[in-house]
């Protein structure tokens, strides 16, 4: 077995413990929402139309939507009541997940009970049972065949979008998938994809079982079902359940080198003796969010990033007063400490192809305005709403003939390949000098310096033992260095894995 399947591998325990604890937990509380609401459903015919239109209008909202949708609310929540709730994490992943698997088990528990037979009904009535005993002991169980068919579709479903919890900073086997789709390490997304199927299908079949024990009246089908999902429940969540000392997480988001800074970040605080844990793939707003709440301990961010973003600045500061101003923000409003600098700036930086460079003669920003009407434009998915694209938009007049969002993976092949003319590329991207791509300067300055930074939670900041462990990171990163392990991941040749172009840059950091 390859270092890469190891690595892989050595993952998936604790991402599927918190996978199963997460679709698990959705899934009971959709049952709990959805029994008792199909219940008086199908003794209410308007009840029931009104709560099929909710369940199958939620059902139409992409899961990847669903679970965004719950960030803001959540922080408008927390705002309105003096905070006190996550934004972050479980609790918006349960609750979209939770909606998700509603339809389902909504639709086939009414359609179990209200499709029981009315002479079968009236001979209960007959007997002069009590309506719970009616439900209890008649209908409960002609219903429940077509009320576990819901629930194993619920359960399937469940188990396969809440690989997308990942955007919100839950752990689950999306981490694999995201990270592999992103640094193109197809390692990473087959073990992500394959024990995720594997999951799935193996609680669609225990549920069949059960499913079956009840339609064929056989107890010990039902009590194998149930007893084989408790074990599994107990072995797969048994990571999540062992103590830890001293545990570290990491923030990253989706693209290469933050994934190389996380592993690098991480190796510091293993050596310190801290147990670390990732949060890959996290959205800017997300991750400092997350960061000021304590939720993670420690992220590389960019200055530009906090400047536009959380500050909302449209101004242009020299470098040292930007990073003073941030640092003073970051603590002063948050208590996010600024460690420092690490060396290097990955700021927005617009390329184009040698061929359009040469045959247009291209060099500036102002020279992209110029031809941009006949220009097709690739960004990474953030780009096109973020607040530096309406900066550089303001300073020169570039208005381009289409613009399409790609993931930052796939954006540079898009540019070689002629899909699109001019890419929002990232200057320490080793993609740029492989594939000769010609960055265009930036005369008046709209793109802000993006200097990478290490920002700590509140709660580290007073942490000696963690301050001493990632100081010595600060100003030892140069660009070139960089930009050699972006590229050792994002290559097509001899793909190295993020945590093996981190240790690479750890050495090369100690020479």
């Amino acid at each position: 077995m390859t270092e890469a399947w190891k690595q892989a591998f050595a993952r998936v325990p604790e991402l599927l413990a918190a996978h199963v604890q997460i679709s698990v937990s959705a899934l009971v509380l959709a049952m709990l929402i959805c029994l008792p609401l199909a219940i008086w459903a199908s003794r209410a015919p308007k009840v029931a139309t009104f709560t099929l239109a909710i369940a199958s209008l939620i059902q139409t909202i992409p899961g990847l939507a669903l679970l965004a949708l719950f960030y803001p609310l959540l922080l408008g929540l927390s705002a309105l009541i003096g905070g006190g709730i996550s934004a972050f994490g479980f609790l918006p992943a349960l609750l979209a997940l939770t909606l998700y698997a509603l339809l389902p088990i909504l639709r086939n528990a009414v359609t179990g009970l209200a499709g029981v037979d009315p002479a079968v009904a009236e001979a209960a009535d007959g007997l002069g049972m009590t309506q719970s005993q009616k439900l209890y002991l008649v209908e409960a169980p002609l219903a429940a065949p077509t009320i576990m068919a819901g629930i194993r579709t619920a359960a399937v479903w469940t188990i396969g979008a809440a690989t997308l919890s990942t955007t919100v900073g839950q752990p689950s086997l999306g981490d694999l998938i995201f990270a592999g789709l992103q640094t193109q390490n197809w390692t990473l997304v087959l073990t992500g994809c394959l024990f995720s199927a594997l999951l799935a299908i193996s609680v669609d079949l225990l549920l069949g079982l059960i499913e079956m024990g009840i339609r064929k009246r056989r107890k010990i089908l039902v009590w194998t079902g149930m007893a084989v999902i408790a074990a599994g429940l107990l072995v797969a969540t048994l990571p999540l359940m062992i103590a830890r000392d001293n545990v570290v997480v990491i923030g990253a988001k989706g693209f290469s080198e933050q994934y190389i800074l996380a592993r690098l970040i991480g190796s510091r605080l293993e050596e310190a003796g801290y147990t670390v844990r990732y949060r890959d793939g996290l959205g800017s707003a997300v991750v400092y969010q997350a960061l000021s709440e304590g939720d993670i301990d420690v992220y590389v961010e960019y200055s530009g990033t906090i400047w536009t973003n959380q500050m909302e600045r449209t101004d242009s500061q020299p470098k040292a007063a930007m990073l003073q101003t941030i640092a003073q923000w970051t603590s002063s409003n948050h208590g996010v400490k600024m460690l420092g600098e690490l060396g290097f700036e990955n700021t927005y930086a617009f390329a184009i192809r040698p061929t359009d460079a040469r045959e247009k003669t291209l060099k500036t920003l102002d020279d992209l305005a110029r031809v941009s009407s006949d220009f097709n434009f690739g960004t990474d998915v953030e780009f096109l709403e973020r607040p530096e694209w309406q900066m550089v938009q303001d300073a020169y007049p570039i208005r381009f003939k289409d613009a399409r969002s790609f993931s930052p993976t796939f954006m540079y092949p898009a540019l070689a390949s002629g899909e699109v003319d001019v890419i929002s590329a990232f200057s320490s991207d080793g993609r740029i000098a492989a594939n000769n791509f010609v960055v265009l300067e930036d005369p008046r300055g709209a793109v802000p310096s993006y200097e990478a930074i290490m920002l700590l939670a509140p709660d580290r900041s007073s942490d000696d033992k963690f301050v001493a462990a990632l100081n010595p990171l600060i100003g030892a990163i140069t660009v070139e260095v960089m930009r050699e392990a972006n590229y050792m991941v994002d290559r097509k040749d001899d793909k190295k894995t993020s945590r093996q172009a981190a240790r690479w840059l750890n050495e090369k950091l100690r020479e």
